[in-house]
């Protein structure tokens, strides 16, 4: 992209785009579709998908001794991750710097 070129107004858009397309050749030619792309495609879910019969399996891990709960991100975090405690404010590296 030459950023030191004149900008084109809409008006010329068109008429540009109109010929660089033309000068492409047939959209045989440019747009072919690769089946291996759309099948990997297919597995994809998409958001907003109906997951309403699917069963969520995790096991939650009650926090630690040596692990606490930082006040500012709430993340449970290792001891040895701890910042400042401050007046029971408990406070990671990550949301100390």
């Amino acid at each position: 992209m030459d950023y030191d070129a004149p900008r084109k107004s809409e008006d010329d858009g068109d008429v540009d785009s109109l010929e660089e397309l033309q000068a492409r050749g047939p959209v045989e030619k440019w747009a072919t579709v690769d089946e291996e792309d759309v099948t990997a495609a297919d597995e994809f879910e998409l958001p907003g998908a109906d997951l309403s019969g699917e069963e969520l399996a995790v096991v939650v891990v009650p926090r630690q001794a040596d692990e606490f709960v930082c006040t500012h991100c709430f993340l449970v975090h290792h001891r040895s991750q701890l910042a400042s405690d401050t007046a029971g404010q408990l406070v990671c590296m990550e949301c100390a710097a």
